[in-house]
């Protein structure tokens, strides 16, 4: 490592930027466990109207990927207070870049849903072919955690001063630039794992902390590749689980039947 990389490394980030930025997650994570209570009937899960879906959809994107995306905001932080005159606003609009390409990406995920939907082709019915097709869905994930591109993708979240340094941009335009660079990296590295989110209920609050606690493994941790390998064997088994036994699956709630939290009020969408 240069001189110029230990002392970009060695700066420390105010604690109202550290303070703030946990706050902002753990704010995300009460919205998200007040708003979706009572809202997972499994695969399938409808995701109400466009506007209520992006808002909850940006909300959650905030709770579960910011923890994993916190080594990297910090350093542009310490970063951004040598180099900007406003370093906290510079790091709000670095979030914001990150979590437009997530919305980007959400928002293709409910074109998607709503195709079919749009289409309804009778063997995906959870009674039919839809165990088979949700295991495959998360089987899919699995193998796609042994690809090169995983692997890259990973690697480029897992480094952030290697992105600071190769990716910099002056200014706030520049700040939303690089807060959607590294959000793309992070798209390229974990979305399989939110095929895997919408495979088994995407208003899954239980499945959102599973998925959550992966991407912070792979990310931040030691271990991290590591981790996404032993992954990858663990999807596969889990989708020939869901494929072949969904009933027994812990957590998967099965389309069609009431789980405990349907005695609580529906949202406001859901009762229209």
């Amino acid at each position: 490592m240069s001189s110029g990389e230990n002392t970009i490394a060695g700066r420390a980030v105010r604690p109202s930027v550290a303070t703030l930025f946990i706050g902002v997650t753990l704010l995300a994570w009460l919205l998200v466990l007040a708003r979706m209570r009572g809202m997972d009937a499994g695969p399938g899960t409808d995701l109400g109207s466009l506007g209520w879906y992006v808002g909850i959809w940006i909300t959650m994107m905030a709770a579960m990927m910011l923890p994993s995306a916190t080594p990297m905001v910090m350093l542009f932080a310490k970063v951004s207070e040598q180099s900007s005159r406003r370093p906290g606003a510079a790091t709000a609009l670095f979030v914001g870049g990150y979590l437009l390409a997530w919305t980007a990406f959400g928002l293709v995920g409910y074109a998607v849903f709503r195709t079919i939907r749009g289409l309804d082709p009778a063997f995906l019915a959870w009674d039919r072919a839809g165990p088979a097709i949700a295991g495959a869905a998360i089987a899919l994930a699995g193998v796609y955690q042994l690809t090169p591109m995983k692997r890259v993708c990973l690697r480029n979240c897992r480094t952030p001063l290697s992105f600071v340094l190769h990716h910099w941009h002056a200014g706030a335009i520049g700040a939303v630039r690089m807060g959607v660079e590294h959000g793309a990296w992070c798209i390229g590295c974990c979305w399989a794992l939110m095929v895997l989110l919408f495979a088994v209920g995407v208003m899954s609050i239980a499945w959102m902390l599973i998925v959550a606690a992966i991407v912070f493994a792979e990310k931040v941790l030691p271990v991290g590749e590591q981790i996404a390998r032993w992954l990858a064997v663990a999807l596969v088994l889990l989708g020939i689980w869901v494929a072949f036994a969904p009933g027994s699956v812990p957590g998967l709630t099965i389309p069609g039947t009431e789980p405990m939290s349907s005695m609580l009020p529906a949202p406001g969408w859901a009762a229209a």
